[in-house]
């Protein structure tokens, strides 16, 4: 058995010791969009620092705590709190998360994520859904040695986001009054936030939006034969006539205020899962 299997079994079988509750949808929440941890009827939390092997959540806006409880009318497990490239965890560290959520059972993954606006239709606060990615700019997460017990040496990424969620979306948001852009996600490495040239580059390559996660994520998640659904909140515009800097404080207020909608958005789907 290797190492990382190992481990994985390790966090497993110690979450497993402290919670008996099954689900089979995962929620992963991005920065400052923890809040939404609140609509969930929690009954049971488990803290990163208290699971074997698990990484650290480290940045403001980021939670850090393992939550078990209900949402929808179903059963969901919440990461409170994700884990970046940036704060110098390997890409295999980043994705351990989402690979115990889906020893633990489950088979839907919803991620969210702060991400920064190429497209100039779209306005802070916004949101859209992604239905497809560009990770030309970060590390796979996949690079090495293959787990065959995790999934096949060459996954299929002509889906990564699962088209029957991204209609079913459509449809509670129209029903719900809720503006949603479906577009393309590019990923980079962060911290820092992009210069105008690679705002332009993104941009001309197809993409709408741009942040430092998710992407990583969604690999490792289709890797294991998970379905996959991901908004992004629009947090700030890239491309700004005005050269205004951007900083980290105005990316989670406008997470804050973008919040009600992605929590109706996901109570809705879950509902349908």
């Amino acid at each position: 058995m290797s190492e990382l299997i190992t481990q994985l079994k390790e966090a497993t079988a110690y979450i497993r010791s402290k919670v008996s509750m099954e689900a089979n949808v995962g929620i992963v929440l991005g920065s400052g969009l923890g809040n939404l941890a609140e609509m969930i009827k929690v009954n049971e939390s488990i803290s990163y620092t208290d699971i074997p092997n698990f990484p650290v959540s480290t940045v403001k806006g980021h939670g850090g705590k393992l939550l078990f409880g209900e949402l929808g009318g179903k059963n969901v497990i919440i990461m409170s709190g994700r884990f970046h490239f940036y704060e110098g965890y390997t890409p295999q560290q980043v994705v351990f998360p989402v690979r115990v959520m889906k020893m633990l059972g489950v088979q839907t993954i919803l991620l969210s994520n702060a991400a920064g606006a190429v497209n100039t239709s779209y306005k802070v606060g916004d949101l859209m859904v992604l239905n497809d990615h560009i990770s030309f700019f970060t590390v796979n997460p996949l690079l090495g040695k293959n787990e065959e017990a995790l999934g096949t040496r060459f996954p299929d990424m002509s889906e990564p986001y699962s088209k029957l969620l991204i209609t079913k979306a459509h449809e509670i948001a129209k029903a719900n009054q809720i503006h949603l852009h479906e577009g393309v996600y590019t990923a980079v490495t962060g911290p820092t936030f992009e210069t105008h040239a690679e705002y332009r580059l993104i941009k001309s390559v197809g993409s709408d939006v741009v942040g430092m996660s998710t992407v990583q994520e969604t690999i490792a998640a289709v890797h294991c034969g998970m379905k996959v659904f991901a908004v992004s909140v629009v947090t700030d515009l890239g491309i700004r006539e005005d050269n205004s800097i951007i900083t980290h404080e105005e990316v989670l207020q406008a997470a804050k205020e973008a919040e009600p909608k992605l929590t109706l958005l996901f109570t809705e789907l879950i509902k349908q899962l």
